[in-house]
C-alpha cells in the first residue's frame, strides 16, 4: 500500500513540470546584441574548461599533476576545469604547455 501511494505521489509530481525549449527561455534574449555578447562568452569558457579537464582524464593526470607540471596550484586547475572561474591567458599559456598545445584564438 505505502509503495502504491509513493508511485502516485511521484507520478503527480512529474504532472507538474512543464518543458521549455531554448528559443522558449533565451529567443528574445538573444536578440540582445549584450546578452549574446556575454552568453558566447560563457560559452567559450565553458568548452575551454571541458577540454583542458578531457585532455588530462586522456593522459590520466590529475589535477596536481597538471598544475605541477604547469607550476601553480591545483585550485587554479580545478577553478578552470569547473567553468565557473576564467583564466588569465599566462595560466591559459601554462596549462597548454603541459599537453604540448598553444593557445590560438578562432
Amino acid at each position: 500500500m505505502k509503495n502504491e501511494s509513493k508511485r502516485k505521489q511521484n507520478t503527480a509530481t512529474k504532472k507538474q513540470f512543464k518543458t521549455y525549449s531554448f528559443n522558449n527561455v533565451f529567443g528574445k534574449d538573444l536578440k540582445s546584441d549584450k546578452f549574446k555578447k556575454v552568453y558566447y562568452r560563457e560559452l567559450v569558457r565553458l568548452r575551454l574548461a571541458r577540454q583542458i579537464r578531457e585532455m588530462r582524464t586522456a593522459k590520466k593526470l590529475t589535477q596536481k599533476a597538471v598544475a605541477q607540471k604547469a607550476k601553480m596550484p591545483q585550485s587554479v586547475v580545478a577553478r578552470i576545469e569547473s567553468g565557473k572561474h576564467s583564466a588569465s591567458l599566462d595560466t591559459l599559456e601554462r596549462i597548454a604547455h603541459v599537453f604540448n598545445k598553444e593557445v590560438q584564438f578562432v
